[in-house]
């Protein structure tokens, strides 16, 4: 592994078995939510997952430092085999891979202040005395731009801006490598979400921190990442630099994303494709060959019968689609 990778999955899978109940029987089935994802993440980079709901983000989010558990592949992390290695050293890797959630009113337990909140993932992990601890949560409140007077609120007394920076504070308490982000501004007003992003982008810079985020705000990856991975029905369907994808998106699929986005840019109003047909499909039971196919205005019948593999069409930008030169 380059020293440079903080962080690699290959061919990572995340299936889930359930039963259906029948008339008389329960019928088995699986869901694919992860089905072989493969990408790298190197140090300092900021790299964006974007797709419907249902394509499979947060299962793989938290399979990579499995809070759900893989079915199959292999994810290494800041050196270290993440789904071999035993409790201890699986600890001390949650340590520098933090997760930042998606609802703050959810995430913050309703019955602690602030500074209790943030003094949890400390005692966890055996750090400091109370004293250091409590001048490591005010160091750390002031980077979110919050201030001691918070720190003995509760989490309905602050703003969603507010419970939202509490979670990165709680994040970065521990001073982690790596932020896993969870659609950080989906849940807040968007005169707050600016200021968020604002935050992540001068956090990243101050830090040294790396960022896998995901999101639906396909503005914010764009703001936030150098590389952007487009995600459908548990694989990836195209991946490349963020302006080369954004400013010329080869996969169908990408190109009714960004023409979803209300804007005033040539770059990404002239996509050829104004909307899709129909919802993502149940990953029970997955379509034949290209599982975008049954969505999909140019499927032939090569589409139907051959899943196409991720090709490489430009210098670090990769589709899978069997007629990206349409």
């Amino acid at each position: 592994m380059d020293p440079q990778i903080l962080l690699e999955a290959t061919d990572l899978r995340v299936h889930f078995e359930a039963r259906k109940r029948g008339f008389l029987l329960k019928v088995p089935y699986t869901i694919r939510a992860v089905d072989g994802v493969s990408f790298d993440l190197e140090a300092g980079q900021a790299f964006g997952i974007v797709g419907e709901s249902g394509s499979g983000k947060t299962v793989l989010l938290r399979s990579l430092i499995r809070l759900i558990e893989p079915t199959s592949g292999q994810i290494h992390a800041l050196g270290e085999n993440v789904l071999e290695c035993p409790p201890k050293v699986l600890r001390h890797l949650r340590r520098h891979i933090q997760l930042v959630f998606q609802n703050p009113s959810t995430a913050l337990h309703p019955r602690m202040t602030v500074e209790q909140a943030c003094a949890e993932p400390l005692i966890i992990h055996g750090i400091g005395d109370r004293e250091s601890r409590r001048q490591r949560i005010v160091e750390t409140l002031e980077i979110v731009g919050l201030s001691t007077d918070h720190m003995k609120r509760y989490s309905h007394e602050l703003s969603g801006g507010q419970r939202q920076r509490v979670g990165i504070a709680r994040a970065l308490v521990l001073q982690p490598d790596i932020l896993l982000c969870d659609e950080p501004v989906s849940a807040l007003d968007v005169s707050i979400r600016a200021q968020v992003l604002n935050l992540f982008q001068d956090l990243k810079s101050r830090l040294d921190l790396t960022y896998l985020i995901i999101a639906h705000d396909l503005s914010a990856v764009r703001y936030l990442c150098q590389e952007v991975a487009v995600m459908y029905l548990g694989r990836f369907v195209e991946i490349g630099p963020t302006e080369s994808l954004y400013k010329s998106p080869k996969h169908p699929y990408t190109q009714a994303l960004l023409a979803s986005v209300p804007t005033i840019e040539k770059s990404l109003s002239g996509t050829k494709i104004s909307s899709l047909p129909g919802d993502i499909p149940d990953s029970r039971r997955p379509p034949s060959g290209c599982p975008f196919h049954p969505r999909c205005p140019y499927r032939a019948d090569i589409c139907v019968s051959t899943r196409p593999d991720l090709e490489a069409v430009a210098e670090g930008h990769s589709v899978a689609c069997h007629f990206w030169e349409r």
